[in-house]
């Protein structure tokens, strides 16, 4: 006559097994140091580790260029002119500046 009520299993009963399951929630989800949270923080390690690896070969390049303008003063003295644009004192110096497109 009766309807034999819903039997909850064993293991959801289990009082190891319902907190070790609220554990692993509450780390994955709720915690400050989340899954979302830990996969943000690898993210931004891997982009700054490109760029550190960037700025290392920026580096490099730019103390090969210091060393090889600092060994002979013919080099220097054509970077400064292209760079900075110098001039000697009885030079004139003249830019030719390339046409912008008209827009219309």
């Amino acid at each position: 006559m009766f309807k034999q009520p819903f039997k909850i299993p064993a293991l959801v009963r289990n009082k190891y097994v319902v907190t070790t399951a609220a554990f692993i929630l509450w780390l994955a989800f709720l915690d400050r140091n989340n899954m979302l949270s830990q996969y943000e923080l690898t993210a931004e390690v891997n982009k700054m580790e490109a760029q550190k690896e960037f700025y290392r070969e920026n580096n490099d390049a730019t103390r090969k260029e210091s060393q090889e303008l600092l060994s002979s003063m013919e080099k220097l003295e054509k970077f400064a002119r292209e760079q900075y644009k110098m001039k000697k004192d009885n030079e004139d110096v003249f830019l030719i500046m390339p046409e912008k497109p008209k827009e219309d």
